[in-house]
Parts: C-alpha cells; structure tokens; sequence
C-alpha cells in the first residue's frame, strides 16, 4: 500500500469563481508545494482544462484524476470523479446534452478561459457554467457509476448547494460526502446526524493557488477510482482518513 494525499476539488481558470492565476503549472506546483499527490479537477460542468493540467503534472509525481462539478437539477453540487479523461469526455457528452444555453456575463460571473498546458489563453466559453444541468441526482449517480466512475456531494453542509440544506435529507445512493474546509466532521454532523451514515471526505473546494489543504489521505495500492472507492469502504486493507493540519 502507499499513503496519497489528495485534493478531490480543485477548480481551474475555467471556472467563473476561481482567480486567473489558477492555470496548470500554478496548481501543480501549489499541489506539490503541500505534499499533495493525487487531485481531481472539478470544474463546474465541464472537463475542457483537465487534459492541460494532466500535461503540466506529467513527470512531477502528481496524478491528476479528471472529474467535474456538476450542478444537477435541484442545484446540488456533486463531484463526478473518474480514471480517464475519455470517461470524463464521455460524461461531459452528456452534460452537454442537458446544457441550458446562457451566454455567461463575463462582468457579473467572471472570465471562464480555457488554457495549454503552460497556461496560455486558448479561447473563452460562452456558456454560463454556474448554472443547473438538466439532470437529477439520481439519473447523475446512475450514468457516472456506468461509466466506471464515482461521484460524491461536495460540501453538503453548506446553504448554498450543499446536499443537505437543498434537499434536508441525505438519499443512500451516494457512497460517500463531502463537507467543506471550514467545518470539523463533528461539527458537520451534530448539525445533520444524517451523515453519520456516510464515509465523509473533505476538501479546501480550491479556487486560489492558496487554497489546497491536503487533509485527505488515503491508503491504497494505485491512484484510481476502484482502489478510491475500496479505501472510502475500507475494503481490502484499503483506509482514507482526514488529517486536520496538514
């Protein structure tokens, strides 16, 4: 077995609210810089940069899982993680499918750039990203897990698209949650005991260069969505933990 420290939710410069300095060799060396070694980028409804920060990583020691953070539609946030960027394509397929077609207001929700691997400017999308997908939890769940992937609610207690202050439940078709940076996993769940139940994850959800905090470590064989998912059961010798202060 060997120890990943991961950042499951780290946002690039495609996404309206993350900052401009967020392009593939800032993440990667920010990563690096906090001992993290596995991160999943997860771009509000789209893949379009994952391939770019793939390229920057390669060679450092990171591996970089492709993924997404869709907001389905009872405007949840879920993290959509998989192993390859052709599954995450294959999602994004999908995603598109269901897109409402809001140009985005680049003054009111900020540039959403698509960048290389060095970071250079590439071309702006036009859609507003921070919008509802046209697909449930439940059909979300059903087609990410089809395509060999693993999706969890990120930052479930949170007012604003958090799982449980959307919905006030917490549906069992879901492995694992995800609270925020900025509650204890006591807290989070004196406040919905429902969470008990779940294995829970955290994350810094990271917008800013500053914002990788690294406190997930799992135990497990390789950097891939099964062995993931064997270490948030605790299957095989597999085991994920939180470790605050790192």
């Amino acid at each position: 077995m060997a120890t990943y420290r991961a950042e499951l939710h780290v946002h690039t410069v495609l996404s309206p609210c993350a900052g401009v300095e967020m392009i593939p060799p800032v993440i990667v060396e920010m990563a690096l810089a906090k001992g993290i070694n596995l991160i999943a980028i997860t771009d509000h409804n789209v893949t379009a940069n994952i391939g770019a920060v793939m390229k920057a990583a390669k060679g450092t020691g990171l591996t970089v899982l492709p993924g997404m953070e869709l907001q389905t539609e009872e405007e949840v946030h879920v993290l959509c993680l998989f192993d390859t960027l052709e599954q995450a394509e294959a999602w994004q397929r999908i995603v598109d499918s269901r897109f409402g077609k809001i140009p985005n207001d680049v003054e009111f929700f900020g540039e959403q750039f698509v960048v290389d691997e060095t970071g250079d400017f590439i071309r702006r999308e036009p859609r507003l990203l921070i919008t509802n997908v046209d697909i449930s939890l439940e059909e979300a769940a059903d087609r990410v897990n089809a395509l060999g992937g693993l999706i969890i609610p990120a930052h479930v207690e949170r007012r604003a698209y958090g799982l449980m202050a959307m919905l006030e439940f917490a549906p069992p078709i879901f492995e694992a949650m995800e609270i925020s940076k900025h509650v204890s996993v006591a807290e989070a769940c004196k406040r919905f005991p429902e969470l008990l139940a779940f294995p829970l994850l955290q994350s810094g959800d990271v917008h800013f260069p500053d914002g990788f905090i690294g406190v997930m470590e799992f135990e497990m064989r390789v950097p891939m969505i099964s062995e993931i998912r064997k270490a948030i059961h605790g299957e095989g010798g597999r085991s994920m933990r939180i470790v605050p202060g790192n």
